[in-house]
């Protein structure tokens, strides 16, 4: 070889460094539009619709009962929209993902804003539900799990979870501030302009960590290696890690919908209820954060597990609880589970299967856990029906946490990338 080629090939390599300690440290800016994007599926998500039921089942005259029902089949078909959203991810790229999947948003919830109709607004329920609830959170989930290895995905996602929190706790009071002193019809369409106006964001900022600048980490396999999504889906890990946080989202999102009333079938008052719903999620939050930072040191099953063995501890001592202490403590308790799970939800994927099909892996993840998150309140509503107390559903869900946290520390987890030498 000349020493001009010699050269050549040095300046070309110390380029290809440079490029790709730039592209790896980019990955910490695409963390927060990351969780911007999750908080984007506000208006397709149960708290998000809740904040303006009452005023638009007012608007249109529709029954709680109906209103209900809407909703859960909305979510249902919402579901659906998983697979399809994977495979475009892996197919197109996050880019162009993450600035069409806000634009169709947009239309739906500036067309919701006009609805007069009740089969109108069922169809666009529906379709808040599929790209909201279901599409643009995968894309958002994808976006982190592209762009850290292994080493770092945790941090990554426990950074981005706590963001993600204190995302939605502004926009709750924001949106919840709006509707009482506009009207429920330009809130949404407000949140429809915004999120046109963040899909212009995404345009320009969201990059695919496999093209560009990542050429020579996607050369040497790190963004390319992994599992096949049919791979994955035969796999236990696949369908212990999803099912156990599907449970996790079924338990949250029926108990949710009932709290204040459970808590005051043992005596307690509504403003006890808010006050645990704060310290719950300021809880969540700092072990969204810890959990990611223990991930190199305490492992996924681990962590899933010690998290299901707290809700089950929880779960079976609740109905007992006599004292605002008791009620504290299981707040705390219960948001340090659900930091844990949602932590550990977000970055086993990419860890265990890698990256060369994560966009279907994880849409198939996610649809598991959105169909469970539908039934929740159902199974929470039958408790109360057959037995005359919501506390039913905690001696239905301990035992099943307890199976829960047993399984998940015994199922292996594989490892698709490599850790040692692993940069961000």
């Amino acid at each position: 070889m000349s020493l001009e080629s010699s050269s050549t090939a040095q300046l070309d390599t110390s380029a290809d460094a440079l490029d790709w300690r730039s592209a790896v440290h980019y990955g910490w800016v695409m963390v927060p539009v990351a969780a911007v994007a999750m908080v984007a599926t506000l208006p397709g998500r149960t708290h998000g619709l809740g904040l303006v039921s009452s005023a638009l089942m007012a608007d249109l005259e529709i029954s709680p009962g109906m209103y209900a029902q809407m909703n859960l089949w909305g979510t249902l078909l919402g579901a659906l929209f998983c697979l399809p959203c994977g495979w475009m991810i892996d197919r197109w790229g996050l880019r162009s993902m993450a600035t069409l999947v806000p634009v169709a948003l947009a239309a739906v919830v500036l067309g919701m804003s006009q609805a007069a109709a009740v089969p109108l607004m069922f169809v666009l329920i529906t379709l808040s539900r599929g790209l909201g609830q279901s599409m643009l959170s995968i894309v958002s989930l994808t976006i982190v799990g592209k762009w850290f290895t292994a080493r770092w995905v945790g941090l990554a996602m426990g950074v981005y979870s706590v963001l993600m929190g204190v995302g939605f706790g502004i926009a709750f009071k924001t949106v919840g501030s709006s509707v009482l002193d506009l009207g429920w019809r330009d809130t949404w369409a407000g949140i429809g302009w915004w999120l046109l106006g963040f899909a212009a964001v995404s345009l320009l900022l969201v990059r695919d960590p496999q093209r560009g600048a990542t050429q020579r980490a996607a050369s040497e396999g790190e963004f390319l290696r992994g599992s096949t999504f049919a791979a994955a889906v035969r796999t236990w890990c696949f369908w212990v890690f999803a099912g156990v946080s599907a449970f996790y989202g079924l338990f949250s999102s029926g108990i949710a919908l009932f709290n204040q009333a459970i808590l005051e079938e043992l005596g307690f008052t509504a403003e006890l209820y808010h006050n645990t719903l704060a310290v719950g999620a300021m809880v969540g939050m700092a072990f969204n954060l810890l959990g990611g930072a223990l991930l190199p040191w305490v492992s996924l099953r681990l962590q899933l597990g010690g998290a299901m063995a707290l809700m089950a501890a929880m779960l079976t001592l609740l109905p007992w609880a006599r004292s605002e202490t008791a009620v504290y403590a299981n707040a705390v308790a219960m948001g340090a589970a659900g930091g844990l799970v949602t932590v550990v939800f977000f970055s086993v994927w990419a860890h265990a299967f890698g990256k060369l099909q994560l966009g279907r892996i994880q849409g198939a993840a996610q649809m598991v856990t959105v169909v469970a998150s539908a039934m929740g309140p159902l199974v929470v509503a039958a408790a109360r029906e057959h037995t005359g107390s919501y506390l039913a559903a905690y001696r239905w869900f301990a035992p099943v946490a307890a199976v829960c946290a047993i399984v998940a520390v015994l199922t292996p987890v594989p490892e698709a990338s490599p850790t040692d030498n692993d940069s961000y």
